[in-house]
């Protein structure tokens, strides 16, 4: 019998205090780096996060929570990145050397890290030493308010290894939470930062009061987009209605485009209006400046930064992509929103 595994959770946003909550939920101990004193004293009396996620309560009688990230990582198994991932290098570099030697990672930052441009599982591999093997992505569709609220969301775990896979994501499967696995640990990390830049342009079309007959067609053709990307990007698994045989246990059948991870996380993060992608789109829209939004929000949107690093990866390779080009310069090239999207009127089919 296998012995259990110990998790640590390094963040303490929306996001990662939902992670808490669904491992302590399932009665798992988790060690939780919370940087901010005064949040881990909070959280310990109150038994929630005053910042973030307020209305989830947490079983603190599980929590072990540290002030010292060198502390989480010796003391788990399985470490679970749940920072922006504008700031996952400056977190990181805190470890000492060899900190993650012999860890599995799981990934929950849904973004590219800045700079260099590349996944989180390419970094961490040049700079620590990480084998993909013991890399994990942690993905939608499903947002932190609905897990605070328990109500039934899916989690999809990807990772080469499928056996491993499994097992971690048993740890996250509670009556409100059903998990889905599969090996695409390249599709599922691309996917997830391109629907944050569509979410983004969703919501800049919403402030400048386009209606839902447009934005049914920008998301169709968001998601075109995004499948010409990854077929380009050499992943598989993107045709919509082909299936092999489903699985002999599960009765599941194998994952492909119209998968919840890949075009579901896109419809949700477009829709929804927990979306901090779209909200921020929707400021744009508006006529606020980045830097305005930005304070305003006081939350890290993750298609901001993933626009500009998407742009900078597409030049290699070689996607037709309209409408994450005219996010990216929008942003960050200061096109008008107005104009934008009249140019992207004329593209979409």
């Amino acid at each position: 019998m296998q012995a259990d595994l110990t998790f640590g959770v390094i963040g303490s946003g929306s996001w990662a205090t939902a992670l808490v909550k669904i491992l302590t939920d399932n009665g798992q101990p988790v060690t939780w780096w919370v940087r901010n004193p005064k949040s881990v004293d909070y959280i310990r009396r109150r038994r929630h996060n005053p910042q973030y996620l307020s209305a989830a309560y947490l079983d603190v009688s599980l929590l072990s929570i540290r002030e010292e990230l060198h502390e989480v990582a010796s003391a788990s198994d399985v470490i679970v990145l749940a920072v922006p991932s504008a700031y996952i290098t400056e977190v990181l570099q805190q470890l000492p050397p060899g900190a993650l030697t012999g860890k599995k990672i799981v990934s929950a930052i849904k973004g590219i890290v800045p700079g260099p441009d590349i996944l989180l599982n390419q970094y961490l591999e040049q700079e620590y030493d990480l084998a993909l093997s013991d890399y994990f992505a942690l993905l939608g569709p499903c947002h932190a308010e609905e897990v605070a609220a328990e109500k039934l969301s899916y989690l999809t775990f990807s990772g080469i290894d499928a056996e491993m896979t499994e097992r971690i994501s048993s740890y996250f499967k509670t009556p409100y939470i059903n998990t889905i696995t599969n090996q695409d640990i390249l599709g599922v990390q691309y996917a997830a930062v391109l629907k944050n830049i569509y979410a983004l342009g969703a919501g800049i079309a919403h402030g400048l009061e386009y209606g839902d007959n447009f934005l049914s067609v920008y998301i169709a053709n968001a998601a075109d987009e995004m499948a010409g990307f990854l077929q380009k990007a050499g992943i598989r698994h993107i045709v919509v209605g082909e299936h092999q045989a489903p699985h002999s246990q599960t009765h599941r059948k194998d994952i492909n485009y119209a998968a919840s991870v890949y075009l579901g996380d896109l419809l949700v993060t477009c829709y929804s209006p927990y979306s901090r992608n779209r909200t921020f789109g929707a400021m744009i829209g508006k006529g606020y400046t980045v830097q305005s939004a930005q304070l305003e929000m006081n939350m890290v949107a993750e298609g901001y930064n993933a626009s500009k690093c998407m742009y900078h990866i597409n030049k290699s390779i070689g996607a037709d992509m309209p409408i994450a080009e005219t996010v990216y310069r929008i942003l960050w090239e200061r096109l008008g929103p107005g104009p934008g999207f009249e140019a992207v009127e004329d593209v979409l089919i």
